[in-house]
């Protein structure tokens, strides 16, 4: 029963990919939706390293960027020469690259695990940047290296250049990579690697090398983000310094965590999240990055499981109908924590349109469609009352809040949870 409810889940996937631009068919949405697929798969290489074997890692974006550079001079190689290869076989060509350095770079960092393994993928993430600087050859300096995926042979009778048929080819190796990685988190290797991440003690005294599991993991890591790196050249058709830096790294890591690095399904749910509030926030505030930075900290602090943590946590209760005790203290604590969000963001727009653009556009801005002048006193005063209030509200309701977990948690028939 088991074997078939994943299968379902897998056929449920391979569906919401097919029929994803028939439900969003806009030009924009097919756009997005490409770059969600790449960037689950990134997430997820990622994860095999912070959420199965417990290696943080602040260079990862090292594989996925290196990969992206070989995909696209192999694309260029090949239309050049008028080679027969058709451009889908191209992200195993990332799949090798990213292998190749996963090799070299994991044999030096996975000796050492912690804080140490973090200061050194973060110590190498910032060396193969400055080499990026010096390699134009290579990296192409500033301008990076564009390609062009048409020049390529055509695949029965597909040239790709179309988005939604680069759409799909991103879909097809999503959902491959989605299959494989969880195959892998269910092998004896991925219990290994979970038991290194647990409790590495107990794993060398059962006579397993804990250096050599973490240096399997860091590869076949590596490999995938490699297949990641490939898919966002085919898909950009251009790879620059940005795809290695340190600002890539932070945002994978950002997407597990807000995703839920314990789950599976965690990476996935970051990774489609991050990038729709890149993509839409980035249109209507020039703060987006600091609004990114506030939410990663309200994840780590009060929802250290990510949003599939906070959805496993309520799976037990929707499952015996108990969720519904949770709904009235839910909406008690829905207003003042609107309050709250309405105030924190009045603060925040005000804030960085005073300090950065009043000086260009004057101090007239417009939030939430309404029209406020940032030198006048009331509109600081609304955002503070209904920061303050929300804060307040939010502090009063959360005794209800945990009052009827607790009730729902007693209730007969009901799993008990851990949070």
């Amino acid at each position: 029963m088991t074997g078939m409810r994943y299968l379902l889940c897998f056929a449920a996937v391979a569906v919401a990919l097919l029929i994803a631009p028939v439900v969003f068919p806009s030009s924009v949405a097919i756009t997005t939706m490409s770059l969600m697929g790449v960037m689950i798969i990134f997430a997820l290489s990622y994860n095999m390293l912070l959420g199965q074997t417990g290696l943080l890692s602040f260079g990862h974006a090292v594989y996925y960027g290196l990969a992206g550079f070989c995909a696209a001079h192999a694309m260029n190689i090949i239309a050049a020469g008028k080679l027969p290869v058709p451009l889908p076989v191209i992200p195993l060509v990332g799949a090798a690259a990213g292998l190749f350095f996963g090799v070299i770079f994991g044999a030096v960092s996975t000796r050492r695990a912690g804080t140490v393994f973090a200061m050194i993928s973060l110590g190498l993430g910032e060396l193969v940047a400055a080499f990026a600087l010096v390699l134009h050859t290579f990296f192409g300096g500033e301008d990076g290296i564009s390609t062009n995926r048409t020049k390529l042979l055509a695949f029965f009778g597909y040239k790709f250049g179309p988005q939604i048929q680069v759409y799909y080819l991103i879909a097809f190796w999503c959902f491959v990579c989605i299959v494989l990685m969880y195959a892998l988190t269910r092998t004896p290797f991925g219990r290994m690697c979970n038991a290194v991440r647990d409790n590495p003690e107990r794993v060398e005294f059962i006579g397993y090398s804990t250096q050599r599991v973490r240096f399997q993991a860091f590869v076949l890591s590596a490999m995938f983000a490699g297949v990641a790196g490939a898919l966002a050249a085919i898909n950009f058709e251009l790879m620059n310094l940005q795809s290695i830096g340190a600002a890539a790294s932070g945002q994978v890591l950002l997407m597990s965590f807000v995703g839920g690095a314990g789950h599976f399904a965690g990476p996935v749910i970051g990774a489609i999240f991050v990038t729709f509030l890149q993509v839409s926030l980035s249109d209507i505030t020039k703060a987006w990055m600091l609004y990114f930075g506030l939410m990663f900290i309200f994840i780590v602090m009060y929802a250290p499981g990510g949003m599939a943590g906070w959805l496993a946590l309520h799976w037990p209760l929707l499952r015996n109908g108990r969720i519904v005790r949770l709904l009235p203290a839910y909406a008690l604590a829905a207003v003042p924590m609107l309050g709250l969000a309405l105030g924190g963001v009045m603060l925040i727009e005000l804030a960085h349109h005073m300090l950065v653009q009043a000086a260009s556009d004057g101090p007239q801005l417009s939030i939430f469609g309404i029209p406020m002048n940032g030198a006048s006193p009331w509109p600081w005063l609304a955002a503070l009352v209904l920061f303050a209030g929300g804060a307040f509200g939010v502090r009063a309701a959360w005794p209800r809040v945990a009052d009827a977990w607790g009730r729902a948690l007693a209730a007969p028939g009901t799993t008990k949870v851990n949070s």
